[in-house]
């Protein structure tokens, strides 16, 4: 009788063991289940928070034909954007020689923004002048109009091309020129980029690509010959044309500090066959308004071509940027002439940042905006001064093989940046003339000053 209860119990406590086993798996089966819906339930809320650029961007994931779908139907994603610079010019020595030498202050840009993303692989950008129309060689005055900057379309990560670009946009030539108005360091650009050797935004079509590590990029367009929103009408049969092309390298840059070291190079090429068949080399102090100081007068030339080099070091807190051209015109009588220019200048961080590179960026490689390490501030949690930036620069136009002079000029100044946003400038610029030029040997001081912002 015991041996057949102690079976029984025995028999009993198995079944028992067996349905708790049973129970235990059943309950870890549904408790994976539960964890693998919450998981596709993160995921998604994360993939809803990215905009269709930024899920095709970086990504290694391989999208099938429904996520591709999914992608390219989402449309435009807007954002509005603006920049004021204001600007007070004060002639501190004129020379005697040089007339309408007045101090002025001018809205320098007064921009409205718009930039959209969308269809997984778009982007456009409109952007509308409102400042004054520059005034020549008077003083300005003139009234307040609209004018197109920026206005294109792009679509990215073409097979091949990789951008393509549609409208009215930089040229892809000059490192200087196509770094945007509020990321260069100093109120005007250098004497031989601005309107000298290179071109502004004009309407066209261009592309843009790069290797896989971005350390060589390159970029070639084809333009109208000066319709851009100066000229946006042109009834003619003959329009003229550009044709650009840019190619540059980083032989080295410093993954780890995204670009704090470095080392640019670059070359390019500006071919330009000219619509009115006139053709004029010339430039003002390095100020928006005022006399111009050097001048080629007109030249009758049909095309002429110009070659540079560019180069950039950015050491840390210290950069130093520079580049060179040389442009031949092709005279209607068959005689050809040969113009040059240069620029180097340098910048030092007091606070330590360094200027921000972009290898890839929205124009090709060029500096972006530099960021302080903490905003100036005044508030009762403390104090934060913003970042200080000593800056010097050296430009030159030579014209002597014109008989027209050489114009030399040198620039000191210092850049305070509020934060990524907000800056104030100070430039002292020494303008040097050379015997043969419109008003003969003259040197001259002349005070910029520029409060920047932008959003």
């Amino acid at each position: 009788m015991p041996i057949l209860l102690a079976f029984v119990f025995a028999l009993f406590g198995v079944q028992v063991l067996h349905s708790q086993t049973d129970e235990w798996a059943e309950f870890q089966e549904l408790k994976k289940r539960v964890d693998e819906l919450e998981s596709a339930h993160t995921f998604a809320a994360e993939v809803a928070k990215k905009t269709p650029a930024e899920l095709c961007e970086n990504s290694d994931a391989k999208w099938d034909g429904k996520q591709s779908k999914e992608v390219s139907s989402k449309q435009w994603a807007v954002k509005m954007g603006g920049l004021v610079q204001m600007d007070y010019i004060n002639w501190a020595q004129a020379d005697p020689a040089i007339p309408n030498t007045n101090d002025y202050f001018q809205f320098r840009r007064l921009r409205l923004v718009a930039d959209g993303k969308g269809y997984g692989a778009c982007d456009f950008r409109l952007q509308l002048a409102l400042e004054p129309d520059p005034s020549g060689d008077s003083l300005p005055g003139g009234a307040i109009s609209s004018q197109v900057k920026d206005a294109y379309l792009s679509m990215n990560e073409i097979p091949w091309f990789g951008r393509i670009r549609i409208g009215n946009f930089f040229v892809p030539f000059s490192l200087e020129q196509v770094t945007n108005d509020s990321n260069n360091i100093f109120l005007e650009r250098s004497i031989p980029t601005q309107g000298v050797f290179t071109a502004d935004r004009e309407v066209g079509l261009a592309i843009y690509n790069c290797n896989d590590t971005k350390s060589l990029t390159w970029s070639s367009g084809v333009f109208f010959d000066s319709i851009s929103d100066a000229t946006p009408v042109r009834i003619d049969d003959n329009q003229g044309c550009r044709v650009s092309g840019r190619l540059t390298w980083l032989p080295y840059y410093d993954e780890p500090s995204d670009g704090r070291y470095l080392i640019h190079t670059g070359i390019g090429v500006l071919y330009t066959h000219d619509q009115d068949k006139r053709v004029v080399f010339r430039s003002r102090p390095q100020i928006r308004e005022g006399p111009r100081i050097i001048n080629s007068d007109l030249l009758l030339a049909d095309q002429y071509t110009t070659g540079n080099i560019e180069s950039a070091i950015v050491m840390g807190k210290i950069t130093v940027q520079g580049e060179a051209f040389l442009s031949t015109v092709n005279n209607l009588d068959g005689s050809s002439n040969h113009v040059s220019g240069a620029y180097l200048h340098a910048s030092f961080f007091l606070t330590g940042e360094n200027r921000v590179f972009e290898r890839f960026g929205q124009h090709g490689a060029q500096f972006v905006r530099n960021v302080p390490f903490n905003n100036f501030s005044l508030t009762p949690g403390g104090v934060g001064w913003g970042a200080w930036e000593a800056k010097s620069r050296w430009s030159n136009l030579d014209l002597n093989n014109l008989n027209e002079g050489q114009y030399n000029d040198f620039t000191f100044g210092f850049n305070w940046y509020w934060n990524d946003r907000v800056r104030m400038m100070l430039d002292w610029i020494h303008p040097i003339t050379s015997q043969q030029t419109v008003f003969g040997a003259t040197h001259s001081d002349i005070l910029a000053s520029r409060f920047d912002f932008n959003w």
